[in-house]
């Protein structure tokens, strides 16, 4: 194996494009450029296509792009590989299918809004309110592209893990809580009232926004502006620090006989030919709507018991994973050579690659992010990370795509090296250790080091 310094010809001496500019964000209509074409990402009125819908979204993005349909971690679609040409073409087929695409921030709901059994409110109701009441401060140019508004009804499939500009979540029947910049355990509390005093107060939160000027966050709104507006704030106290529950994969019964399958498509991609003769069959059987959800997943809904259980078992066939502990989960990829002008080795084969040859890096402590090229599509936030480049690849042990590598592979040692790296795990892990936290412990010295041994 080959270690050494970074060369200066490592693919990160790119000037940055358009679309890596920071606070940027692609629609419908105006997509991102990406090394397999322009990039769109929508979320639907309510967060729900119906199963015939979500078909004519994929033959949509078969016809005008690559075929690639992606869930983002936040619960977004992405459609890959379109042209300039296409875009508004596509826009037009998703219309003529009734898919409703609303302008302005994304608003958020849990994805199993009305129908989760443990559910606090359903803030379908919220929605509604906003749109209706604060249309034109949702339109305004001066609200920044990547402004959240997260609604979170509670329960099973709740959003409390979810971080957001404005967040308004359930407390009680009734009542809604207001807060802003961070999840439900760290975001700063204003409020709490009925649903007509949450919509005001964010409406009085994106009027304060457009007052700061262009692409201003709840972040950059100052304390003294925040206590006059919500002079209660003061005497709230934080969220109770909520269990986060892992995104709900697999079959959820209702009380109503019927159930709720969770699926997740392995490494986040969906290939448009095989999601159509899924959703097909799965109508077929009785699935009515689907419903995309934080963790790069998606519901289907209308199910009963039996024909989940006969969807679940046919999902694998499809690429799409019904196991709640699959550790392909852990995995961050971006679309990858072959997909991907940019990228340098074929990421989804070295997934799998992975996942039968060094299962130790995958318990869960941490992401194994494989990056086609130093953009680092697919996860902007630090994890042991493999990233293509001219020379091979470059390896970080908790770092982002775009950083200084702590090691520098040959093209045909990779596998060697992801092996070492899991052995080293399996032979230096305490008792009850996790993978990451025994990274930390050996350090990066001591781990690159015996990447080196023969």
């Amino acid at each position: 194996m080959t270690l050494g310094e970074q060369t200066a010809h490592s693919g990160r001496e790119e000037a940055p494009s358009t679309w890596q500019r920071r606070g940027a964000c692609p629609t419908l209509l105006e997509p991102m450029q990406t090394g397999d074409g322009l990039l769109a990402r929508l979320r639907p009125t309510g967060g729900i296509l119906t199963v015939r819908q979500f078909i004519r979204l994929a033959e949509a993005a078969k016809r005008h792009g690559n075929g690639i349909v992606e869930i983002t971690a936040r619960g977004s679609l992405q459609i890959r590989g379109l042209r300039s040409g296409s875009v508004q073409p596509i826009a037009a087929d998703l219309a003529a299918s009734a898919i409703s695409v609303p302008a302005g921030p994304v608003i958020e709901l849990s994805p199993l809004h009305g129908i989760a059994p443990d559910e606090i409110g359903n803030p379908a109701h919220i929605e509604m309110l906003l749109r209706e009441e604060l249309a034109a401060e949702l339109l305004s140019p001066l609200l920044a592209p990547k402004l959240s508004i997260v609604l979170d009804g509670g329960g099973s499939g709740g959003l409390a893990a979810v971080t957001g500009d404005i967040r308004v979540s359930a407390v009680s029947a009734g009542a809604w809580r207001v807060a802003i910049n961070g999840d439900e355990r760290t975001a700063l509390p204003l409020l709490t009232g009925n649903a007509a005093e949450a919509v005001r107060a964010v409406g009085e939160l994106l009027r304060q926004l457009v007052l700061l000027g262009r692409h201003k966050r709840c972040r950059d709104i100052e304390r003294e502006s925040l206590l006059s507006a919500f002079p209660s704030m003061e005497a709230m106290t934080p969220a109770r620090a909520s269990k986060r529950k892992d995104p709900l994969v697999g079959t959820l019964a209702l009380p109503d006989g019927s159930a709720i399958l969770g699926l997740r498509p392995r490494f986040g991609q969906m290939h448009a030919s095989e999601l159509i003769s899924f959703l097909e069959q799965a109508e077929a059987l009785g699935a009515t709507q689907v419903r995309p959800g934080p963790g790069r997943i998606f519901f289907l809904v209308g199910l009963d018991g039996q024909s989940a259980a006969t969807v679940a078992e046919m999902a694998p066939r499809y690429g799409l994973s019904v196991d709640g502990d699959d550790p392909s989960m852990h995995i961050a990829t971006c679309a990858g050579a072959g997909a991907c002008a940019s990228g340098r080795f074929q990421t989804k084969a070295c997934a799998e690659r992975l996942v039968a040859k060094a299962p130790e890096l995958l318990d869960g402590s941490m992401t194994v992010h494989l990056s086609g090229c130093a953009k680092g599509c697919a996860r902007p936030r630090p994890a042991l990370c493999v990233v293509g480049a001219d020379d091979g690849y470059h390896l970080m042990l908790d770092g982002v795509a775009s950083d200084i590598p702590d090691a520098q592979i040959a093209g045909g040692d990779i596998d060697s090296a992801i092996e070492k790296l899991a052995r080293l795990i399996k032979n230096e892990r305490q008792a009850g250790e996790s993978a990451a936290a025994c990274l930390r412990r050996i350090g990066k010295h001591d781990a690159i080091k015996a990447l080196r041994q023969e």
